[in-house]
């Protein structure tokens, strides 16, 4: 079943270490406590150390940003644009009353440790609201960093920490892949049940959305583009196949898929528009498959369907690890400039 699936990329570190910060938020702060802590270099008596300004400045930042203003600051417009503002009070305080950022400040005794500080401190914040919000967030892997930016300049800092690329990164890129997708494969069956659930019954009752699709196809006053995001795009390529194979085709202009498991439904068999092994019908449509390597349960469509000059593949980059990267695409230029470079 492998030749759906994509092949590694250059964006795999970057995407492995927020994964890994996705999995446990605090874990760059204790990395910086361990660090301190085995730094032999002594803070000056009576002289507050550099990270407890970083610490109090956290603490001090204003939990009310209202999304509704006329003049919303930058901070307020991306948490708005990602659907995080909600869960950004309850973030900082998380952040702020934890003991990871406690030890932290404690031990960051000068300011090239603050300004490590700050960047950590910030990530928390990020990936603490990115798992809050769970599969209501719509946040690209560049709205993200720019957030991280954005918090660390109110905390005095830059972002352009060191540890996360010498000591957060190679962690990310040892366990990721291992440990953290193994106890995200838990999360996973449990948090992600709900949708699993929704391709079973799909496939055991999803005649009714089927017409329902055709029916919608066949009053539209024009061939229509169709597009279908994940269990979407499965009811779309069925429905499409399905009227194909009956020889009773529908008028589509473009099929778009995005982050669809049709390709792996068809792989396995499973797939109710095409028997077991089939080609496309003759009379389907031309088919574009958006995917992200990132995304779990997205699939690529030219491997199953070789030769066939109908089916493309797509990749964008959303720059988030999963399952962020599976709501991701809509916030991507890339999905719509293909899309209608398709279209020309």
């Amino acid at each position: 079943m492998a030749t759906t699936r994509g092949v590694a990329d250059p964006e795999e570190e970057d995407a492995a270490a927020w994964l890994l910060l996705l999995t446990d938020p605090l874990c760059e702060l204790r990395i910086l406590a361990a660090l301190g802590a085995a730094d032999d270099g002594l803070g000056m008596p009576g002289v507050q150390p550099a990270g407890e300004r970083v610490a109090d400045a956290l603490r001090k930042q204003p939990r009310d940003l209202p999304p509704g203003s006329d003049d919303p600051d930058e901070l307020a417009q991306l948490l708005t644009d990602t659907g995080l503002v909600e869960g950004y009070a309850d973030a900082l305080n998380t952040l702020s009353d934890s003991v990871e950022l406690r030890d932290a400040s404690a031990l960051a005794q000068d300011d090239i440790a603050a300004a490590e500080l700050v960047t950590a401190a910030s990530r928390a914040v990020v990936a603490l609201l990115l798992v809050g919000a769970g599969d209501m967030v719509l946040c690209t892997g560049d709205e993200r960093d720019r957030l991280v930016h954005v918090l660390s300049g109110r905390l005095g800092g830059t972002a352009r920490g060191i540890v996360f690329k010498a000591v957060l990164l190679q962690l990310g890129l040892r366990w990721a892949p291992q440990s953290v997708l193994d106890r995200k494969r838990g999360e996973f069956t449990s948090d992600k049940a709900s949708e699993v659930g929704d391709i079973l019954r799909y496939q055991t009752r999803g005649g009714p959305l089927r017409d329902h699709l055709a029916q919608v196809v066949r009053e539209s006053p024009e061939p229509p583009v169709v597009i279908g995001h994940s269990l979407g795009g499965v009811a779309l390529v069925d429905t499409l196949a399905e009227a194909a194979v009956r020889q009773q085709p529908l008028p589509v202009r473009l099929l778009v898929t995005v982050g669809s498991q049709a390709p792996f439904l068809h792989e396995l068999g499973a797939l109710t528009g095409l028997p077991p092994g089939a080609t496309l019908p003759p009379e389907f449509p031309q088919w574009l498959n958006i995917y992200d390597r990132r995304d779990l349960l997205s699939y690529l469509a030219k491997p199953v369907f070789p030769g066939d000059s109908r089916v493309s593949d797509h990749e964008v980059h959303s720059r988030q690890p999963f399952p962020i990267s599976h709501s991701a695409y809509w916030k991507l230029n890339a999905v719509y400039d293909r899309i209608g470079e398709a279209l020309r």
